[in-house]
């Protein structure tokens, strides 16, 4: 069995600056947005809406997540981390390689509006183009 879906659950006021902020960081792996099927949600991913974004209207802090998406190669990572500081996301890991959890662990991590740690990783080995 594998997941289907995901909801993220972010502040009314900073919904909008939130969706924003993935629609930019992840368009290096090929993130679009799908479906609104109301102004409080949004479904976003690569094939299919299995990202959602959804308003909530308590203010209080969110309980960070952690949340990882699967990147093809190297290079994507370090177009995401670009593409998410950019967007105004807060380092937390430049791109690089994570040895501590294998040989081809490669990985960048930022803090999104919300404060929920953003990762993107690749477990293949670095393919140098000549």
């Amino acid at each position: 069995m594998s997941i289907d879906h995901v909801g993220l659950y972010v502040p009314a006021s900073i919904y909008k600056e939130t969706v924003q902020w993935y629609l930019t960081a992840l368009e290096p792996i090929g993130f679009k947005n799908f479906v609104e099927p109301n102004e409080h949600a949004c479904g976003l991913g690569i094939h299919a809406p299995d990202f959602w974004i959804a308003s909530h209207k308590a203010e209080e802090a969110n309980i960070p997540l952690h949340i990882a998406f699967k990147a093809e190669n190297h290079k994507v990572i370090d177009e995401f981390h670009k593409a998410a500081l950019k967007a105004g996301g807060k380092d937390n890991g430049a791109p690089g390689p994570r040895p501590q959890y294998h040989p081809n662990y490669y990985a960048a991590f930022v803090i999104d509006p919300a404060g929920n740690k953003v990762e993107v990783v690749c477990h293949k080995p670095e393919v140098i183009d000549e």
